[in-house]
This record gives structure tokens, sequence and C-alpha cells, in this order.
């Protein structure tokens, strides 16, 4: 569900403060973004979603989820629908997940 090697890189990459504050902005904007893509019925708009999605879980390891968005745009490239609440139910399984896990690692 979660690339920790990723996670790993990434905070070495920019340091343990800033690691803290690109995990506070990506949980602010994907929350955001996740509580408004029930709305979405425009298959431009879910695909625009499901690559910004993509994008932003690929940087914080969020693998499980990314591969999700990865499918459904290719889905909607090939004219079919999206389950949505799936997205959702994805990154929110995908949050608790790494949320907990880092609270480990961080206290350890």
């Amino acid at each position: 569900m979660i690339d920790w090697n990723r996670v790993d890189e990434l905070r070495e990459e920019v340091g343990e403060e800033a690691f803290e504050e690109v995990v506070a902005l990506f949980l602010e904007e994907v929350d955001e973004t996740v509580a408004g893509i029930s709305a979405i019925s425009d298959a431009a708009q879910v695909r625009d979603v499901l690559h910004f999605l993509k994008g932003s879980a690929l940087n914080l390891g969020f693998q499980s989820l990314a591969d999700y968005c990865r499918d459904g745009e290719s889905k909607v490239d090939q004219g079919k629908t999206v389950e949505l609440t799936l997205v959702i139910d994805r990154y929110r399984d995908s949050r608790r997940a790494f949320l907990a896990e880092l609270s480990k690692r961080t206290d350890a």
C-alpha cells in the first residue's frame, strides 16, 4: 500500500523539517481534492484529478493509490467509467496506514 523506500528517500532528500511540511501539504491538498471528487462528472476533469492524485501519491509513496489512479486514467482514455468512491476509499485506507506507520517510525 505504501512504498516506504520512497518515503525514506523523500525524507532524506528534503530533511526532517521539510518532510513534515511536505506531508502536511500533501494531506491538505489531497484531502481537499478527494472531498470534492464525487461532484466531478466530466471525463476530462476526472482524468485531470486522477492525474494529480497519481503524481501526488507517487511523490509520497502512496503506491496503491497511484496504481488505482493510473488504471483510472487508462479507463477514462478508453471511454470507460471510473468508480470515484473507490478512489476515496483507497486514499482513506492509504492515509490511515501511512499515518499509523509514520507515527511508529517517528517514535522509534
